[in-house]
């Protein structure tokens, strides 16, 4: 099959280098901001990506892209930056014509890319800091979290917004698409794997059972999508989806993504109820994505001061991770990583 990796994951090691996510909470006043808008940014700066690959296709065509999207979301303050994996699978290069080996190493490349950019980002803000040019404490060193979208976005036919795979999927058939793209983006060691917009509890089934089946040492965080403030967008309960989370040892987070703002604060106290894991949001803009035309709308997107507006009561309901999904920019992430330094300078003065 040519596959060369070490999968050996009973000998795998957390790099020491990492931080964890626990000890970054504590480094960032128990508060840590993610990205935003992979794709969104790539596209401002040129790239085509109206594809079934979607911004994976970059990998192939316009690494250097990936690299300066990531460099932008530190620059704006992102302590988690996600790698361009979300809707890499191998399955879907190989229909690209690529071979096994070219699209696990393509996997991998993500996750290389998302790490060589964080380590430069914090070697020449250390430098900047020892030159008395910089602020000490200004910027946290990183994590690098492989992003593992759901099935439906590798369909590339919206169902990631419905959760609809039809009468004949079963949880066998989703462990066997995910496991081994799971596997080899957890070879490449990045600290977190962000498994996102998990659209039903099938497939919410699938990913915990499957975690816990090959002993992944690296911790994840799962993150659901909702079209209605309530439940998952199949229709399935989301309490019902977070419980299965919960009971997961390697998850480590569990919260909400792709999914209008004004939703969010419902959403984070009903998890809450669930679950005492850490709480990760990061929603769209607010805007709709329309699967049939393959384009968000804009009707009820929200500016950037609006959605950091929301950035305090999500904060109070229990997050601790923030950062945006589709539509959003490093304006934004700039915005609710300024919001959320204020917010504890404000407490460590008061």
């Amino acid at each position: 099959m040519g596959h060369t990796l070490n999968l050996h994951h009973d000998t795998f090691q957390e790099p020491e280098r990492s931080e964890t996510i626990t000890e970054l909470l504590k480094q960032a006043g128990g508060c840590v901001v993610t990205d935003g808008g992979f794709a969104t940014q790539l596209e401002r700066h040129g790239a085509d990506i109206n594809d079934p690959l979607w911004s994976a296709l970059c990998l192939i065509t316009m690494p250097h892209l990936i690299r300066t999207v990531h460099k932008e979301y530190l620059q704006a303050g992102a302590s988690v930056i996600s790698t361009a994996s979300y809707q890499a699978t191998i399955q879907g290069f190989q229909s690209r014509g690529l071979s096994t080996k070219e699209a696990e190493d393509l996997l991998q490349t993500s996750v290389r890319i998302a790490q060589e950019e964080r380590d430069s980002f914090w070697k020449e803000y250390q430098n900047k800091v020892r030159a008395g040019t910089a602020h000490a404490g200004l910027y946290q060193r990183a994590l690098a979290a492989a992003s593992v979208g759901s099935y439906g976005a590798y369909l590339a036919d919206g169902s990631e917004y419905s959760g609809d795979y039809g009468p004949s999927m079963t949880v066998d058939k989703l462990k066997d698409f995910h496991r081994r793209r799971l596997m080899v983006l957890a070879d490449a060691g990045p600290d977190l794997i962000a498994l996102e917009t998990i659209p039903c509890k099938l497939e919410t089934q699938a990913l915990v059972e499957l975690l816990a089946e090959e002993n992944l040492r690296v911790p994840a965080w799962i993150s659901f999508n909702s079209k209605d403030g309530t439940n998952v967008v199949s229709g399935d309960s989301l309490s019902d989806c977070v419980a299965l989370a919960d009971k997961c040892t390697q998850v480590r987070a569990v919260g909400i993504n792709c999914t209008p703002p004004r939703f969010i604060l419902d959403l984070i106290q009903a998890v809450r109820k669930v679950t005492n894991k850490l709480i990760v949001v990061y929603p769209n803009s607010g805007e709709y994505y329309d699967p049939e035309i393959k384009q968000w709308v804009e009707s009820t997107g929200v500016s950037d001061t609006d959605f950091v507006s929301y950035v305090h009561e999500w904060r109070n309901a229990g997050a601790q991770l923030i950062g945006g999904c589709c539509r959003t920019t490093p304006n934004t992430i700039e915005a609710i990583s300024k919001a959320l330094r204020e917010h504890t300078h404000a407490h460590v003065t008061n």
